[in-house]
């Protein structure tokens, strides 16, 4: 967080001041704002210092960065951040275990994760990429909910993986 400059901080001829009530009182020398500030026992704050002259506002100035790092805490605890999750699979996986990895597949799609799919390929199996595919299509069929496909299947260093996520 950028902290504002405030009292003799500020550096230019003018500004725009605005009084601890919200009010415009027109654009007035610097000094003169501060003196204004210091009569009212308040501060002096820079609240936008790109506009031409920039604005500045009689407030208190600790209660004004403790309320900016308020805001700024609240719109970081609003923000979704989406993981990738990833399901491994090997192609001699049984059935009930692609059921188990199906389902939690499902729960991390539902909570809006994207999902890797891995197929591990050890060995001879890397010859049987064509059988690694069918494994996980009938994988995708055990899922029960609508999904875009982000990445098909591809051949990485270890065996194939693929994204998807949920549909919206």
């Amino acid at each position: 967080m950028k902290i504002p400059r405030s009292n003799n901080q500020i550096r230019v001829p003018k500004v725009r001041l605005i009084n601890e009530n919200g009010q415009q009182m027109g654009v007035v020398n610097t000094s003169q704002a501060l003196q204004i500030a210091k009569e009212r026992g308040l501060d002096l704050v820079e609240v936008a210092d790109r506009a031409t002259p920039p604005v500045c506002k009689i407030l208190d100035f600790g209660k004004y960065v403790y309320q900016l790092q308020k805001e700024e805490k609240q719109n970081k605890s609003k923000r979704t951040v989406i993981e990738i999750k990833s399901v491994r699979l090997t192609p001699r996986i049984s059935g009930h275990d692609m059921e188990t990895r199906a389902k939690q597949a499902e729960k991390f799609l539902n909570e809006g994760h994207r999902l890797k799919i891995d197929m591990a390929l050890r060995g001879r199996e890397k010859a049987l990429k064509g059988f690694a595919k069918e494994k996980i299509e009938e994988f995708l069929k055990m899922l029960n909910l609508e999904y875009v496909v982000e990445k098909q299947p591809e051949n990485q260093r270890y065996g194939l993986s693929m994204y998807i996520v949920k549909k919206q």
